[in-house]
């Protein structure tokens, strides 16, 4: 099967209101032209570089979205293009973002990504970190930041009524956030090995990689 029959049959699959993004992170150029060509065009890359030499070879109407960890210091490098940063993990983080899309004249979506896995390598707010963050005065004077919802990665496991826990939780929360913050929209949830899962707790965007294009060798 093409990547291109690939896409559209998965596309297919999910209700009309989820979001796809295809991760693209190790993909040749090629490869991503050819989801590219069957009228896709938003894609997901997790490093920095790598986001940035595909932006500069691929077409400019793709939607680029960075989810994986980004670091304060790379923020001006992406600042000038990216759609979405769905990686969002400290206030700190959003501040950088601010100050890069205020140099560029932009606003900035954001995610704010939540930490609900049982893992330590994974990054992310807390519950009630993002609470007091949403209310605070210091979100209000960033001005070139747009937080458009939240994202959260489930534990690596095979035990699939804890990953339902961990998103149905976020679920809970983000339509809790929703009563009294009306721009939060987004709740990026589901990857390749949990997307159903995601989606059957919420989601409306998910990040697939593997499920496109195959494992990666």
């Amino acid at each position: 099967m093409s990547l291109t029959e690939k896409t559209n049959q998965i596309k297919s699959s999910i209700p009309a209101n989820v979001i796809l993004v295809v991760v693209s992170k190790t993909q040749a150029v090629k490869k991503i032209m050819e989801v590219y060509d069957s009228g896709h065009f938003i894609f997901g890359e997790n490093k920095v570089q790598e986001l940035l030499d595909k932006y500069e070879q691929l077409p400019k109407n793709i939607q680029w979205h960075l989810i994986g960890h980004l670091q304060s210091n790379k923020v001006k490098l992406i600042a000038p293009f990216v759609d979405l940063i769905q990686s969002v993990d400290s206030f700190k983080l959003l501040q950088e973002i601010n100050k890069q899309a205020q140099k560029n004249n932009r606003i900035i979506n954001c995610l704010l990504q939540l930490y609900i896995a049982k893992e330590e390598t994974k990054f992310g707010f807390n519950y009630p970190e993002v609470e007091q963050l949403l209310y605070s005065e210091d979100i209000k004077k960033l001005k070139n930041i747009n937080i458009i919802g939240l994202m959260g990665m489930a534990s690596n496991t095979d035990d699939k009524s804890q990953i339902e826990h961990e998103f149905f939780t976020l679920n809970t929360f983000f339509k809790k956030l929703q009563i009294s913050n009306p721009s939060i929209q987004i709740l990026s949830m589901g990857m390749s090995s949990d997307y159903t899962i995601a989606i059957e707790n919420g989601s409306s965007l998910i990040r697939l990689g593997s499920s496109i294009f195959g494992n990666r060798i």
